[in-house]
């Protein structure tokens, strides 16, 4: 069982995170699933990844059934915890890059149902194919394809359009700070897209903005003054930090041994089109 340990916890650990939004729940579901396991006849596990994935999967749904009712109480908006994705780490023993889904993506599968959800994950992210997928959830291909068909449109994604998102790379976003800290409020609005959309996650236990803020001005406006808050508030004694997180380029602000906040961006055309900026300080532990 160690040695399946070893193999196959990344894989599930990116499953069970892009099934759920939440380290803390996959990393809960990789452990329940593989003390289970030690209990399992040999025979069960002549093909360990696909009984694996299966236990994973059905561990995560039935989670995802009670995280709705809890979500339905929680403070401001939901937003999934970010995960760090460092390109250094040519093992993958935390997360498999290649089979992540942007976080942008992450906060789309919100709007599905937990089986929709599944689906998309299998189809699009971890790469199954309709009769493995068929298999995992105990449906008819058929009713696979119709579910990932009906997953795409909730999401707003063609079926033809590719679930990639656009790269930020660091230049990018070094220069969106420089224009932050230089104040220009006309040199922020170039670098935004028209309808951007700025949404924050304090979950009651953090400052934030209770509902997501709309157009270019209104969105380079409230950057522009939570700086100046930062500045004042702390005294000056805070820092931005580049850090990988689900495989793109973020900013994290720390004050000492504080994680302030992870800011994760989405571009398109070479612009700000989304930002989702994490306080609340139980989804901070792993940037």
């Amino acid at each position: 069982m160690e040695e399946l340990y070893g193999q196959y916890r990344a894989l599930l650990f990116t499953l069970a995170y892009q099934l759920t939004g939440s380290a803390a729940d996959a990393e809960d579901a990789v452990q329940d699933v593989f003390v289970k396991a030690c209990d399992v006849h040999p025979e069960r596990l002549e093909e360990p990844k696909a009984y694996l994935c299966k236990m994973v999967t059905n561990h995560c749904l039935n989670l995802q059934k009670s995280a709705r009712k809890k979500r339905e109480m929680y403070v401001g908006p939901w937003l999934p915890e970010p995960v760090r994705t460092p390109e250094t780490d040519p093992l993958e023993t935390t997360v498999v890059r290649r089979d992540l889904l942007s976080y942008a993506m992450l906060v789309l599968l919100e709007r599905l149902t937990p089986t929709e959800r599944t689906v998309f994950v299998l189809r699009e992210a971890l790469g199954f194919d309709y009769p493995e997928i068929a298999e995992l959830l105990g449906k008819q291909e058929a009713n696979c394809r119709k579910l990932l068909s009906r997953a795409r449109n909730k999401m707003g994604i063609s079926e033809d359009e590719p679930v990639a998102a656009e790269a930020v790379e660091l230049e990018w976003v070094s220069r969106f700070l420089t224009s932050l800290e230089q104040g220009n409020v006309d040199h922020v609005m170039s670098l935004l897209t028209e309808d951007v959309m700025f949404v924050a996650d304090g979950g009651g236990k953090a400052k934030a903005f209770r509902h997501p803020v709309q157009t270019s001005e209104h969105v380079a406006r409230v950057l522009l003054d939570r700086l100046q808050s930062l500045r004042s508030y702390f005294q000056g004694d805070f820092h931005f930090e580049f850090a990988p997180l689900n495989g793109e380029t973020s900013i994290v602000i720390r004050s000492g041994n504080e994680t302030v906040a992870a800011l994760l961006i989405q571009l398109r055309r070479g612009k700000l089109t989304r930002m989702y900026a994490i306080r609340n300080p139980d989804k901070l532990a792993r940037v």
